[in-house]
């Protein structure tokens, strides 16, 4: 951890923190532990035993002046609230990709008979997007998503409709009886 002890004619500051009295004897106390070359308590407090670089800096010329607020940007991490929608990582697909995607598990399809697109959201964040028969089936849907990533093979999971979100639990349903044609569905993990 990186400190700068600021020495001021009325007293000291932390960083850019507020002025400490040279009087108040917890002050003097952590100055005398500088002084003989230690890390003071309240510092090894801080860090938890890690290392800390003292810094210092002589403005005993001057009066302590409250540095100005400078802004900054929030660096923690965020996380999304109330959507079952998992996070998509992947950029947007291209044709080429929709197309190897199409290939990648074949699906028999009649083109004599009405089609859809599916496209289907994966629990590690990768899409896929497949073209299906109007009579197919749920089941078909899970079948195409295990020949795709046979890492699911072995996984328990949920196909799921996006707004308004519902469980698709009868899978011997045609995908038109499902009312899910040219829909998003989203694969979630058990």
């Amino acid at each position: 951890v990186q400190i700068l002890l600021k020495l001021w004619r009325n007293g000291f500051s932390l960083d850019d923190g507020e002025l400490r009295s040279y009087s108040d004897p917890t002050n003097a106390q952590f100055l005398e532990s500088v002084k003989r070359g230690e890390i003071p308590m309240e510092l090894q407090r801080l860090v938890h035993g890690g290392q800390v670089n003292l810094d210092m800096e002589d403005h005993q010329e001057q009066e302590y002046v409250k540095p100005r607020l400078r802004f900054k940007a929030f660096s923690g991490e965020g996380q999304k609230l109330g959507s079952l929608t998992p996070e998509i990582v992947s950029t947007p697909s291209s044709p080429e990709e929709e197309e190897k995607s199409i290939l990648n598990a074949p699906v028999l399809i009649d083109d004599s008979m009405p089609a859809t697109k599916i496209q289907i959201r994966l629990a590690d964040g990768s899409r896929l997007i497949q073209r299906f028969n109007q009579t197919h089936r749920i089941k078909h849907i899970r079948d195409f998503i295990i020949q795709s990533r046979p890492a699911f093979a072995t996984t328990d999971f949920v196909l799921v409709t996006t707004f308004p979100n519902k469980e698709l639990t009868d899978e011997s349903l045609t995908l038109q009886e499902a009312d899910i044609l040219n829909t998003v569905i989203l694969q979630q993990l058990k």
